[in-house]
């Protein structure tokens, strides 16, 4: 039982300097949770409800609006209780699912980030092919594999942490990081694995980042000189590449953090870097996606306005 740890419960140590403001920060972070429920509910109902919607752009951003809907699951409803709770504690196994949950939301955001590359590819470079490239098939099997594969790479890192054993219970931290936990261990040596699992799979999403990259570059290149195709990337590609942008700088933001920040930052800079990526991509980018394409903008207006579509 070695390598079983003895800790029962994490303190989150994040939120002490905040809690002068705790009221107002719970109203601003409950009216923040609420927004982002109720804009990407109505994406993804308005998409399910819909069928003109039923085309792989559409599947995808629907799934895109669920794993929002996850991955805030997994921070808003403990960080408000933690607002209103004198204690910050979190038990051991509640921290690992609370990291599993927020690394897999991330890992799962960049995978369908870039399928949508992949489709816009398809649709503006090989148009007379796309219907049969994005076969129905086709897209069950890319977006099983945007949620299956994070979940396989992220469980593995997160059940080599579950195995060591811990020296301290204190995370300083709002929410519960793998990376903080494993630096936690009694024994650095016992940690080599957690490090070589967690540098490959930083350079999985890094890859996934270079062939997004790499599929824009080719559709602006596309692009360039036809009318018809700008237009179709203006429209369609303008969100994603938006969205891209919000995630990569808030995600880079917080591991940047975790790996190089220093613990003489101010608390509230380093809460406010930590928790950019599960506050603002989730709430902006269907508000994005919403406005930006016209056949979803058009649905839920008719919707709101109670017109037929």
């Amino acid at each position: 039982m070695d390598n079983v740890s003895l800790i029962t419960t994490f303190f989150l140590s994040g939120l002490h300097e905040a809690m002068n403001y705790r009221l107002a920060l719970f109203s601003l972070t409950l009216l923040c949770y609420c927004l982002t429920l109720l804009i990407n509910v109505t994406a993804i109902v308005t998409i399910i409800l819909d069928k003109n919607l039923h085309e792989p752009m559409y599947i995808l951003l629907c799934s895109f609006c669920m794993n929002a809907l996850y991955g805030t699951t997994g921070f808003y409803p403990k960080f408000l209780w933690d607002l209103l709770s004198p204690a910050h504690v979190i038990s051991y196994s509640g921290c690992l699912v609370q990291a599993l949950v927020i690394y897999t939301f991330a890992c799962v955001d960049m995978s369908i980030l870039s399928v949508m590359a992949y489709d816009r590819y398809v649709a503006i470079c090989r148009p007379l092919e796309y219907h049969s490239v994005m076969s129905k098939q086709r897209l069950n099997k890319l977006v099983c594999y945007s949620w299956m594969t994070p979940f396989c790479i992220v469980g593995t890192n997160i059940f080599l942490t579950s195995r060591l054993k811990l020296c301290s219970p204190y995370i300083a931290r709002l929410f519960c990081v793998n990376w903080i936990i494993v630096k936690l261990a009694c024994f650095p040596a016992e940690t080599i694995v957690n490090n070589i699992v967690a540098y490959v799979t930083i350079l999985i999403y890094v890859f996934h980042g270079i062939f997004i990259v790499w599929s824009y570059m080719y559709l602006i290149k596309t692009c360039v000189y036809s009318v018809e195709k700008r237009a179709k990337f203006l429209q369609t590609c303008v969100p994603h590449l938006t969205s891209l942008l919000t995630f990569l700088v808030t995600i880079l933001l917080d591991i940047m953090l975790i790996r190089y920040g220093s613990k003489d930052l101010p608390q509230a800079f380093q809460n406010l870097t930590a928790t950019e990526f599960l506050v603002i991509p989730p709430l902006v980018n269907p508000l994005i996606y919403c406005f930006k394409l016209s056949k979803i903008r058009r649905r839920i207006f008719c919707v709101v306005t109670i017109k037929p579509a």
